[in-house]
């Protein structure tokens, strides 16, 4: 009887294993101590040595990572991609200086602005190779979903008579400079009192790419306590200012199907009080909802699912007015835009926070780290009913996943 409850355990325990990582069919760009590495399923790769990488970014199909890289006090950086298939890594070109760059949704053509200049990779023995320029006068951009165009904006000049709108245009991505290919696209009509920008940018597309959504910046110090939250229409025609915020272009994600808007709104660069998760529906009539209890600050957020949302929260703390910024512990929370009901989803030890969520498929994702570290690791759980796992350790980061959905 002994024998048959010992088999009936360690197999029962094998059929566990066995779903555990099955359950976790992750791919994912990170850096650890400066270096680019790379996870699939359970198994880790190192893909640089002897450099300072940054931001990297995974090509449609996965075949390519783009990354900056340079030395340890972030200077003399360059564009760098690494091939996947090749395992090495190439410089598309003998020296791009770019800190903004971004893959084409439709092919391996990666875009950057490099001085102003927009630029797109061309293709040499079937990998990103060389570059064409675009556009002159760019400040930010992003790809139309068709692959076909980009969405860009120019910054304002300021003029004896006050700071010029903000103009963007619809530029083809074989423009080659030619401004007869150039078009205008929409102009924000700004102006000192409620709707004060000199500049757009974090450019979103909704997921039926009807709406683009973007944040209007305004004079430097102004925009590190407020920036405006607005959205446009894909032919120009419609647009919108949903809300303030701070300057996070991560504090606003598009719903997976639906053309919600969710973010962080709050005026305020300190993050100890008013930072409240919102949700407007697009085209909005009315004013966004807002779902952060009274005595609480929600620091990041991402989509669960159509009608849930996993937000960073911490208690606010008003008592702070000088000194070193205190550290907002926080855990995730689920929240259900639908019912309106609210969940803890997470539950750091004491001098730990939890940030950075990502879902990928069925996977929830987090950062964790503790009070003063600079590193953490990566925590997973299926599902919200799952049991939590530590995915990767001693992490630089949140990394970067490569989603096939």
């Amino acid at each position: 009887m002994v024998i048959r409850i010992f088999l009936f355990l360690l197999f029962m325990g094998f059929s566990f294993s066995t779903v555990a990582s099955a359950a976790v069919p992750l791919k994912a760009a990170f850096i650890r101590d400066h270096q680019l590495w790379m996870k699939e399923g359970n198994k880790e790769t190192q893909l640089t040595k002897g450099t300072y990488v940054s931001n990297p970014q995974w090509s449609k199909d996965g075949q390519f990572i783009a990354y900056t890289a340079g030395d340890k006090n972030g200077e003399n950086t360059n564009l760098f991609i690494y091939d996947v298939k090749k395992k090495e890594s190439y410089l598309p070109y003998i020296s791009i200086e770019t800190s903004n760059y971004k893959w084409s949704p439709t092919s391996n053509q990666l875009a950057y602005t490099s001085g102003g200049v927009l630029n797109v990779t061309q293709t040499k023995n079937g990998r990103p190779q060389g570059f064409e320029n675009v556009s002159l006068g760019v400040s930010d951009f992003e790809w139309f979903p068709n692959g076909k165009e980009f969405i860009v904006s120019s910054q304002s000049n300021l003029l004896p008579t006050g700071w010029e709108p903000v103009r963007l245009f619809k530029v083809p991505v074989d423009a080659n400079l030619d401004t007869n290919k150039i078009k205008p696209f929409y102009t924000v009509q700004t102006n000192t009192t409620d709707l004060f920008a000199i500049d757009a940018e974090y450019f979103k597309w909704s997921p039926d790419g009807s709406w683009v959504s973007f944040l209007l910046i305004p004079t430097a110090s102004w925009s590190a306590d407020s920036n405006t939250l607005s959205v446009l229409s894909s032919a120009g025609d419609n647009f919108q200012v949903i809300g303030k915020m701070l300057e996070r272009g991560n504090w606003i994600k598009w719903a997976p199907t639906k053309n919600q808007l969710a973010f962080i709104s709050g005026e305020g660069r300190f993050y100890v009080e008013n930072k409240n998760t919102a949700v407007a529906d697009i085209p909005t009539l009315n004013k966004p909802k807002e779902y952060t209890p009274k005595g609480y600050v929600d620091l990041d957020l991402e989509w669960l699912s159509a009608n849930e949302i996993i937000v960073a929260r911490a208690k606010e703390n008003k008592k702070w007015n000088e000194g070193p910024v205190p550290t907002m512990f926080t855990a995730l929370y689920v929240i259900n835009i639908h019912t309106g009901e609210q969940k803890q989803l997470t539950f750091p030890e004491n001098n730990q926070l939890d940030n950075s969520p990502q879902v990928v498929g069925s996977t929830i994702t987090w950062f964790r780290t503790s009070e003063k570290e600079n590193k953490g690791d990566v925590w997973i759980k299926d599902r919200m009913d799952g049991l939590e796992q530590r995915w990767l350790k001693n992490v630089d980061a949140a990394p970067t996943f490569f989603d096939t959905n």
